[in-house]
């Protein structure tokens, strides 16, 4: 498996994150899981789409060109063919750039990942294009087809200094703080971040605190109620069972997982590429 992350453009940075771009001629087949970061995405399938677990309908087949949606937990994918897929990861600020329903969470209680079609045909239609041919996702066709829908979103400065304050400390900020330190009551806070970003202010700090104890696990050999301290957590208990809830299992085995998915152990090797910002040598 191959992931590597792009710088956004200039002319995106305010509205996008990052671009990224997975593939792997050979996937196991076997389920990986992709866990949360408080940030809604584009996913173009070049290669066969992935499948996604339900917990209601089972695993079923991904649109070949999609928005996901703020998530709360973890998210099970499989392969079912050769990967080759392009995605761009919006800032939060700019969850709502689409439309789209960032905050309507689907009975599992996961927000949905919807067929951009349903959203945007035209759209959709024009980014499948402009990556034809092995294009890369700095195509400029696709770059142009980028600015020129998501551009015009006007992203709200106080939400995007919101974002910045819980992006700085981990998520250890109180709703109360963020409010004071963006300028607005806490009541306006709350309304105007959900609206934008799809997760409340508590969620959004909770997703970010529990990527931070991934992070630290992954590091290093740190005691999991130093790290919970660290970020944020009351306890090592409060950590254990956020992080349960979360990524489907606890710190010890993610922080094992981890260990062996470095000794070549594939089993987590699609969230540690997401955490990590790359995936590793082969």
């Amino acid at each position: 498996m191959e992931y590597r992350e792009h710088e956004a453009p200039e002319p995106l940075r305010s509205h996008v994150q990052c671009l990224w771009h997975l593939r792997d001629p050979m996937p196991s087949g076997a389920p990986q899981t992709v866990y949360p970061d408080g940030r809604c995405e584009l996913i173009v399938h070049l290669g066969a789409p992935m499948q996604i677990e339900s917990a209601t309908r089972g695993w079923q087949t991904q649109s070949r060109c999609l928005f996901a949606a703020q998530a709360r937990r973890a998210i099970r994918l499989r392969a079912i063919g050769a990967l080759d897929c392009i995605g761009v990861r919006l800032r939060p600020q700019a969850s709502a750039a689409l439309g789209a329903p960032v905050n309507a969470p689907s009975v599992n209680g996961a927000d949905a990942v919807h067929d951009l079609s349903t959203i945007d045909a035209p759209f959709a239609d024009a980014l499948t294009q402009s990556l034809r041919d092995g294009a890369e996702p700095t195509a400029p066709a696709f770059i142009d087809l980028l600015c020129h829908r998501l551009g015009p979103y006007p992203i709200d400065a106080r939400i995007a200094a919101a974002v910045t304050a819980l992006d700085g400390a981990s998520g250890n900020l109180s709703v109360r703080a963020v409010a004071t330190a963006v300028g607005v009551s806490v009541r306006g806070l709350q309304g105007r971040f959900l609206a934008a970003v799809g997760l409340t202010v508590k969620e959004y700090a909770l997703v970010h605190r529990l990527q931070a104890t991934i992070r630290q696990l992954d590091a290093g050999d740190a005691a999991l109620a130093q790290t919970a301290l660290a970020v944020g957590f009351a306890d090592q208990a409060h950590a254990t069972r956020a992080l349960r809830a979360f990524a489907g299992m606890t710190p010890a085995r993610l922080r094992n997982a981890l260990r062996a998915q470095r000794d070549g152990d594939q089993t987590v090797a699609l969230a540690a590429a997401f955490v990590r910002g790359a995936s590793m040598p082969a």
